[in-house]
């Protein structure tokens, strides 16, 4: 999946981070550090020169509390050095919650616009589809005056997902493309520090929406919280770590204070790999209750991948009762799928599948036959192989349907590490129903 950004694309399967270049005088950790022309350029190309991809410029301050700026001094802020940087080459994003600052800024050749109010004004709307500029859409619980005042929530997860659901499906229909929208929870923006830990512990839930996804904790007050660090300008080990975490559950872009920290915290990103499991034999099962029991093979099998060294489970698709594929004369399966981050290369990881199943008793007589427990690797992150011992990715995964489904259900719009497009509504074989 890509996000594009005007000229700009970045893959979403390796998360890029995006350099914050506050040039405010009151910005909550770095205000007045760089808001003079010279100093701003220097410190944007010194984040390129540490590795950032994107360089986020700001003019307003949003923390909490903070009193809104006129469009006017914003812009003054703002526009020369979007120019200059993109004059440089340099791929510009915008953090602005005002149509007119975002449409001069993409006319000074900003790639970006990144609105913390997530578009609700039809005037940003307006400006987002009117150019092909990439569209960051944030949650925000109210105003950043306001925002923080007891902001509750019944769900956070559900509610922040529901809304950026929305959000994009309104920008959709607007006409901008889907390519170009990438979704930011908001971290401390109308939620409490423990409801932001909530939201950055499950940030997976938003990978599920099928878009790229952001990660922007830097020096969150939430992490100071968590980690005990009451001054925010010494939060960038923490935060660095935090997005890390963020970008094992899916996050696509990391917005960063410190990109040299932050850098060398990804370095230390597992690959993903996607694990189909599929059960049609139960081991122990009352009549009429087999259903039940391939449930529990399966079950013993997550168990079983909890515990292979360096592995980590990021994610879990629904059951699904599926047709026997290719061997037809047996009974229906249950099938799932299981996203996990792993150290492990792909052979030996391999070696620990076959080991679990067979410590379920699979019998390897009948070739698509009957088994307690099948666990087949369908991707791992940016690896292709074919050999005779394995193949990757799996060479009939998208004719599948019993591993089609479950993977977007996880992973909408994913592309296999040889390039393939997993697309519903295409495999041949072994239909798939959740239970």
């Amino acid at each position: 999946m890509m996000w594009q950004c005007s000229s700009y694309s970045f893959d979403s399967r390796m998360p890029v981070v995006m350099g914050i270049l506050n040039v405010t005088p009151d910005s909550f950790s770095d205000g007045g550090q760089h808001n003079d022309f010279d100093s701003a350029l220097a410190h944007a190309r010194a984040m390129l020169e540490a590795g950032a991809k994107i360089i986020d410029v700001g003019g307003e301050s949003t923390r909490p509390g903070s009193v809104a700026v006129s469009v006017e001094e914003e812009l003054s802020r703002t526009v020369d050095i979007v120019r200059a940087l993109a004059e440089e080459g340099v791929c510009v994003s915008i953090d602005t919650r005002h149509a007119e600052v975002a449409r001069a800024c993409v006319e000074a050749g900003a790639a970006i616009i990144n609105d913390v109010s997530g578009f609700r004004d039809p005037a940003m709307v307006e400006v987002a589809a009117s150019c092909d500029a990439g569209c960051v859409i944030m949650h925000m619980k109210g105003e950043p005056a306001t925002m923080q005042e007891n902001p509750t929530y019944d769900d956070v997860v559900a509610e922040v997902k529901e809304y950026l659901a929305a959000q994009a499906a309104m920008l959709e229909a607007a006409g901008v493309s889907r390519r170009r929208i990438c979704l930011d929870p908001g971290p401390g923006f109308g939620k409490t520090p423990s409801q932001t830990l909530e939201l950055m512990r499950n940030f997976h839930e938003f990978s599920r929406l099928g878009y790229p996804t952001m990660c922007a904790v830097s020096r969150k007050r939430y992490i100071g919280e968590a980690y005990g660090i009451a001054d925010a300008g010494e939060r960038d080990a923490a935060s660095a770590a935090e997005a890390l975490m963020a970008c094992e559950l899916g996050a696509s872009v990391v917005r960063a204070h410190n990109v040299e920290e932050t850098m060398k915290s990804l370095a230390d990103l597992r690959p993903y790999a996607l694990i189909a499991l599929g059960s049609n034999v139960a081991l122990v099962a009352n009549p009429g209750e087999e259903t039940e029991g391939k449930i529990a093979n399966l079950q013993q099998a997550i168990t079983g991948l909890c515990s292979i060294p360096d592995t980590q489970i990021v994610d879990i698709s629904s059951f699904y009762e599926s047709e026997p594929a290719y061997y037809e004369d047996q009974d229906t399966f249950v099938n799932a799928m299981v996203l996990v981050r792993t150290g492990v290369p792909p052979k030996e990881l391999l070696q620990y599948l076959h080991a679990i199943e067979n410590s379920l008793g699979r019998v390897r007589e009948i070739p698509n036959g009957p088994r307690t427990l099948d666990l087949d690797i369908v991707d791992y992150q940016m690896y292709v192989v074919d050999k005779e011992e394995l193949t990757l990715p799996h060479p009939r995964a998208t004719e599948r349907d019993f591993v089609v489904k479950p993977l977007l259900e996880l992973l909408p719009e994913h592309v296999l590490a040889d390039g393939t497009k997993v697309v519903s509504g295409e495999a041949l074989y072994g239909e798939a129903h959740a239970i």
